[in-house]
């Protein structure tokens, strides 16, 4: 495989900002989560390897399904430090969120087919309610609010 010239491997905030359409503050706020790292330069500015990109591709797709900050750190803490990530270090994440992903996805089709018998109902009580307290459980503490998000189990 060629070698990536150094001048291209290495990109200004700026450029990973505009071509990853994120804001270079978070890059920043991704940086002091531990997801991404940065080099400084003589100068004392940052400069971010080409294969980022990638990474915040990653970041992305993951929170717009859902996936929290934390889990997907844990899920980069498997990538390999030095080098480029291969498609096989990718797909052992994939495989790794597998059953989470389809488990997310019966949720939201569910919710999907279901919601529109909730709209507008605001009881967020009744015992057919299966979103926010299946079968009553919550009834069995007496009336009034119980809690705030969460399932009902809580």
């Amino acid at each position: 495989m060629p070698q990536i010239p150094e001048d291209l491997l290495w990109l200004k905030p700026g450029q990973v900002a505009e071509r990853a359409g994120v804001a270079v503050s978070a890059l920043h706020y991704y940086e002091s989560l531990g997801l991404i790292s940065s080099r400084r330069t003589p100068g004392n500015r940052r400069e971010y390897r080409r294969d980022t990109l990638r990474v915040i591709a990653f970041i992305r797709a993951s929170q717009r399904v859902g996936i929290g900050l934390d889990r997907i750190k844990e899920a980069l803490e498997g990538l390999p430090e030095e080098g480029i990530p291969t498609k096989r270090d990718w797909a052992r994440i994939s495989r790794r969120w597998h059953d989470d992903l389809n488990e997310r996805i019966e949720h939201l089709t569910a919710l999907r087919d279901t919601f529109s018998n909730c709209i507008g109902c605001g009881c967020l009580s009744l015992r057919s309610c299966p979103y926010s307290n299946p079968n009553d459980i919550l009834g069995s503490d007496g009336a009034g609010a119980r809690r705030l998000g969460g399932d009902a189990s809580e």
